[in-house]
């Protein structure tokens, strides 16, 4: 298995999504007290339920992961609770920060510290966090931006500065998703050798495209605002229908296993993420030209709307089909820069090529053999590197008293003057983002 590696602008990426976290917490206390100022009582249950709806259903995947590694707490941030007060964090919506603060702890260490192990835990536990961000970006982000952009456009509030706080918006939301793709990239064997470039690329395509689903439902939201949740449920019983059929295999209990087809077909409904094993390309048309034949219907009965019963603000017919055609195009956009990575940047790999290929391996020191206990959440990997006795926590590892000692050829022991052979290192990997890496990139 290759080794994980963990750069200062990871840990620098790290800290920035730290503060952008409580910049967003900050800033949704400042929308529901907005709101309930204006008296839009409306608008602000329906952000209520999306805010408490999405840091629920982040909460719940944290703590099915905890207890599918049996609430082991690898972190000094973690080892400060119990296990139960870990579960009332949970349930008081706060594990996911504990969760952050431990990977900055760790990817600050892995940096800092020359301790071996830090660097793979690192990467380990930024994992998981890169798909809870990527869950609550769409089941709170994308959903809040189209209830903002639609009372934009029900109030008439369309100028210069609201459209570059939407697109702020929709960037952060592809950036986050961005942040994502960067987190599969680690499995790659040859991370260092895929440029910027492809990253940007990947930004610029997911952009595109959830910019143009966004808009579409918001412009549709404006004019027909009960219809949209019809839109929605009919919409996910669909895309749930299909993540179903594809035999998802991603948690460690049937039940989370439902929990995950139900969330990605609410992702599905904003963008498109890879959960299938093997070839995908149809699949991927498929869902592709669903979306497009549902924005442009989108646009079209918000056209049809505007025409024949004008809300709050009149616009012109023109302005309207044109609106509605960049809108189309701006998708179509996103489609040519997502051929262009992946005719261009998107590495195809086989699964035995990816990093974290081993879900228990031994290695044998001297002829003495070498034993490891592996949970449920995780993958662990041996690798040979030099590294002090006191960095493994013996309920992991057991080695020889000495290192010196070593089983003769009679089954004796001998004390070797010689060089020491070279000691175990932990490189854990991440089960549950490696089968994704493998949907992504083979």
């Amino acid at each position: 298995m290759g080794v994980f590696k963990f750069s200062s602008v990871d840990l620098i990426l790290v800290c920035v999504g730290l503060v952008f976290l409580l910049l967003d917490i900050g800033l949704d206390m400042f929308a529901v007290v907005s709101f309930y100022q204006e008296k839009s009582y409306v608008s602000l249950c329906i952000l209520v339920l999306l805010l408490l709806g999405s840091s629920s259903l982040v909460q719940a995947f944290s703590l099915l992961w905890y207890s599918y590694e049996d609430f082991k707490r690898q972190t000094k941030v973690e080892n400060c609770l119990s296990r139960s007060q870990l579960k009332l964090l949970h349930m008081f919506q706060l594990g996911i920060y504990f969760r952050h603060a431990g990977v900055v702890e760790m990817s600050a260490c892995s940096i800092y510290s020359k301790i071996n192990d830090h660097e793979g835990l690192a990467v380990y536990l930024s994992h998981d966090l890169s798909m809870l961000r990527l869950i609550e970006t769409f089941s709170e982000s994308a959903p809040q931006l189209v209830l903002m952009l639609t009372l934009i456009l029900q109030r008439g509030q369309l100028d210069h500065v609201t459209v570059l706080k939407a697109l702020g918006s929709a960037s952060a939301i592809a950036f986050s998703v961005t942040m994502y793709h960067r987190s599969l990239r680690s499995f790659l064997p040859d991370k260092a050798k895929q440029q910027m470039i492809s990253s940007m690329v990947y930004f610029l395509w997911n952009l595109f495209l959830i910019s143009s689903r966004l808009t579409a439902l918001a412009l549709f939201a404006s004019v027909l605002p009960c219809f949209i949740f019809t839109h929605f449920f009919c919409s996910w019983l669909v895309l749930f229908f299909f993540v179903w059929r594809s035999k998802t295999d991603f948690m460690d209990s049937s039940g989370g296993e439902w929990l995950y087809r139900a969330t990605v077909g609410l992702i599905w409904y904003f963008d498109w993420l890879n959960v299938v094993t093997g070839k995908t390309r149809y699949r991927t048309l498929l869902y592709h030209g669903y979306m497009l034949a549902d924005i442009s219907l989108l646009c079209s009965l918000w056209c049809w709307m505007i025409i024949t019963e004008p809300p709050f603000f009149e616009i012109p017919l023109l302005y309207a089909v044109i609106a509605a055609v960049i809108v189309v195009a701006v998708y179509i956009l996103g489609l040519l820069f997502k051929m262009i990575y992946y005719k261009c940047y998107h590495p195809n790999l086989a699964k035995e090529e990816l990093k974290g290929d081993a879900t228990e391996r031994s290695q044998v020191v001297g002829q003495g053999p070498t034993r490891m206990k592996t949970f449920p959440g995780d993958e662990v990997d041996f690798s040979i590197s030099s590294f002090r006795d006191e960095d493994v926590d013996d309920s992991y590892v057991s080695i020889p008293q000495s290192m010196n000692q070593i089983d003769d050829s009679d089954g004796g022991l001998t004390d070797r003057s010689g060089p020491s052979p070279a000691a175990l290192s932990i490189k854990r990997c991440n089960k549950r983002m490696r089968g994704l890496a493998e949907n992504f990139y083979s």
